[in-house]
């Protein structure tokens, strides 16, 4: 992948030196607050090394957001194919984004999730992109519907990789925007 940047951020590979941030937004209850599991170290470096492979091998994915100013990384935002979400052909693109929580409230996901968006319409051709989040995560349904993704209530499912343990995480709501719809957008 090659690096991105915006006015304030570059979008880019995971390297060693992100790895203690990576740990913190995978185990911070507050960050994981519509997740049902929690990462320590070793898990989270195994994952980090993952999304690492991934977008080394095809050019994209879930990508670590770097401040330009000081070269710290705050999070992540990026896109992937999804795969076992119900009512989603498996390769379906999706968009998502993960902070630390000083860098909430600041407008880093919507501005890293706009080239990541130009990224699946305009370099890898594709027809739509989605997101989804808990019902109730409102946070991140802002972003989506800061990025012009619309609602699709007869999209929204019950995550398969939520335990029944977890009932209060399992509803997902489904956003999703089509290229012809980002196309009119960007000539507004």
């Amino acid at each position: 992948m090659r690096p991105l940047t915006t006015e304030r951020l570059v979008i880019r590979n995971w390297e060693p030196r992100d790895a203690g941030l990576f740990h913190l937004i995978n185990s911070d209850d507050e960050v994981m607050a519509f997740f049902p599991f929690r990462r320590d170290r070793a898990q989270a470096d195994a994952f980090l090394e993952v999304l690492h492979t991934r977008i080394a091998e095809k050019g994209f994915g879930f990508a670590a957001l770097e401040l330009r100013g000081s070269g710290e990384c705050i999070g992540f935002c990026g896109i992937d194919e999804t795969d076992g979400i119900p009512g989603l052909p498996p390769g379906t693109l999706e968009i998502g984004w993960r902070l630390a929580p000083q860098f909430w409230g600041k407008g880093y996901a919507t501005e890293a999730a706009r080239p990541l968006l130009r990224m699946a319409f305009r370099e890898l051709d594709r027809a739509g992109i989605v997101s989804f989040a808990v019902w109730n995560n409102r946070r991140s349904i802002a972003v989506m519907e800061r990025l012009g993704m619309r609602r699709d209530p007869a999209g929204d499912f019950d995550h398969p990789r939520v335990p029944d343990t977890h009932p209060h995480l399992k509803r997902h709501v489904l956003y999703r925007l089509a290229r012809a719809d980002w196309e009119r957008a960007q000539q507004a």
